[in-house]
């Protein structure tokens, strides 16, 4: 294989970009970048602080002024024992907005339509840009998002766009929310993806779209399994 193997992974919302994404970086030994979650922070930090981020001037100057920083942080994890018996290691990535953990303030409802947008920002696009970019100059990376192959790596050695019906990718996301314990129901969890499917292809700025050169694999019915897998085989039939 190449010294050096970035991988690009877009779709819309809940299609299982991350967990699919994750899983596939452990098994190849690549860094996992979620992008999502850079913008979920930004989104929640500007939030928190009384800055509307629907005022992209206001959000903006903020950012500018508060000086805020953003990264992410690997640390490594053993997962659970599979039906073998068998445990694997990987790098848990943690998300800081200066001296802080936002990991798990930025994995609700209410942080994902501020990421939405705060997304469709020019300026904050362009503030976390070379953040993103950073891990893929001396990294094999995979990484997912919106726009990773047509803005962040155009360059990237294999893109991929991984969509699922809305139905299916509503039901995995309630699913989560429900298990984490918070209170919502299915169909507000439908109507929320729905707008941020909207809102994300029909953004001005990098809107969601696949890159004409990537390969499209649709998850609409696949187990976890079956779509980690068909990524991975299609990284190393790149690799060969």
């Amino acid at each position: 294989m190449k010294n050096t193997i970035r991988v690009a992974i877009d779709g819309p919302v809940g299609a299982g970009k991350s967990t699919i994404a994750r899983e596939c970086a452990a098994r190849l030994g690549f860094i996992y970048v979620d992008t999502g979650a850079l913008y979920r922070a930004i989104g929640v930090y500007c939030n928190d602080n009384g800055i509307d981020v629907h005022d992209d001037t206001a959000t903006a100057e903020y950012i500018a002024v508060s000086k805020v920083t953003i990264s992410l942080r690997f640390i490594e994890e053993r997962h659970k024992p599979d039906e073998a018996g068998l445990t694997s290691a990987g790098s848990a990535q943690r998300v800081f907005v200066g001296d802080i953990d936002y990991t798990d303030k930025i994995r609700t409802p209410q942080a994902s339509m501020l990421a939405s947008r705060v997304s469709a920002n020019p300026e904050v696009r362009a503030f976390l840009l070379e953040l993103q970019r950073g891990f893929g100059k001396e990294n094999s990376v995979v990484m997912d998002g919106r726009d990773i192959a047509t803005v962040v790596l155009p360059c990237a050695e294999v893109k991929i766009f991984l969509p699922a019906a809305a139905e299916e990718r509503a039901r995995r996301r309630y699913d989560e929310l429900i298990e984490k314990g918070q209170q919502v129901d299915f169909e507000t969890v439908l109507a929320d993806l729905n707008k941020r499917d909207y809102d994300d292809s029909h953004r001005a700025c990098a809107p969601l779209k696949q890159a004409d050169d990537a390969i499209l694999v649709d998850t609409t019915g696949n187990t976890f399994e079956e779509s980690v897998e068909r990524i991975i085989g299609i990284i190393n039939g790149k690799n060969k």
